[in-house]
């Protein structure tokens, strides 16, 4: 959410930051720990009230997007929280995916929606997370069901079955892992709820069997620097893990989490990295191709999205490099 919609939203819904104006609120951004960041994100969720709230965020998202001519996002999205709030989450949805036919018209920006079941919660908000899924999957617009929350505190497990019925159902399965707590909880990612795909993971190089397991079954891991290091997760780029997982063969790709709340975006993520570890344009080539083959697209159009991506980075590095990539 953008400092200044935040704002907005907030006066409109009457409720107080502890800042009001964007500089402020940038000031209140900077995480002190995972807990600050939770309270931050319940926060905002209690001025985002009506459907057109929701378009609202989800417009400037794709604005953003296409500036940084990203063309297709799997955004993660609580909407659990909403429902604990009152919120109509059956007109959420059908306003979404509105928005969402919308922004691809007009931006040129393709989304999909992966709903996160959050731990700390319970089955309280799992039971109508699952429903909105499989709802937003009949609409074309949620490709997965999530899994987020303090891992450290709460397990994975008790949500097997939902994630069953997510797979049943032919939706893909993710799950955040291996940020906050070891090892164990990418394992239980893994095995309670079908994981394809693990966000963060960053803790799974600690554990031998883990990372062979991840590589010899070719996990995707979707690794967010900045939100890492705002979380105390690592103290700065040159002493994340990032390069030591990508080296141990492991399927790792640059993301930003929340973009705007951790104020980055894609491209200055690939930025600290390629800096930090000193990459070539090639290998930073290939993670931005490894993350869109990652992605739940359906098999066809995910080739035709590599063959432009591929295209267009060729076509970059013929213009500013003056040579073609090895890729």
């Amino acid at each position: 959410m953008r400092p200044r919609t935040l704002l907005a939203l907030a006066r409109r819904r009457r409720v107080t930051l502890p800042a009001d104006d964007e500089a402020g609120l940038r000031e209140w951004f900077r995480f002190r720990d995972f807990d600050h960041f939770v309270d931050i994100y319940l926060t905002c969720s209690k001025c985002v009230r009506d459907p057109e709230d929701f378009q609202r965020l989800l417009a400037d998202f794709a604005i953003d997007q296409a500036a940084e001519n990203i063309r297709y996002s799997e955004v993660h999205f609580t909407i659990g929280t909403h429902w604990q709030n009152g919120v109509a989450i059956d007109e959420v949805l059908d306003a979404m995916a509105e928005t969402i036919v919308a922004v691809e018209r007009d931006e040129n920006v393709r989304i999909r929606l992966i709903p996160d079941i959050v731990r700390d919660v319970g089955k309280e908000t799992a039971d109508p997370t699952l429903d909105w899924a499989l709802a937003g999957q009949k609409k074309g617009v949620v490709v997965a069901l999530g899994l987020t929350g303090r891992e450290a505190l709460f397990p994975s497990e008790p949500f097997a079955d939902h994630f069953a019925a997510a797979a049943a159902a032919g939706l893909h399965c993710v799950a955040h892992a291996g940020e906050h707590a070891g090892p164990q909880a990418v394992y239980s990612a893994l095995d309670s709820c079908r994981a394809e795909r693990i966000g963060h993971g960053v803790r799974s190089i600690e554990d031998p069997g883990l990372v062979d397991r991840l590589r010899t079954h070719r996990v995707p891991i979707e690794v967010c620097p900045t939100s890492n290091i705002c979380l105390g997760v690592a103290p700065d780029v040159a002493h994340h893990p990032f390069d030591e997982m990508r080296r141990a063969g492991l399927e790792v790709s640059i993301n930003t989490d929340d973009p705007a709340l951790f104020d980055t975006t894609l491209s200055e993520e690939f930025r600290r990295v390629g800096e930090a570890y000193s990459y070539t344009p090639e290998v930073l080539a290939n993670l931005a191709l490894a993350a869109a083959a990652h992605s739940f697209l359906p098999e066809a159009e995910k080739r035709s999205h590599l063959a432009a991506m591929r295209e267009e980075i060729l076509a970059a590095a013929a213009r500013h490099l003056g040579r073609e990539l090895d890729i």
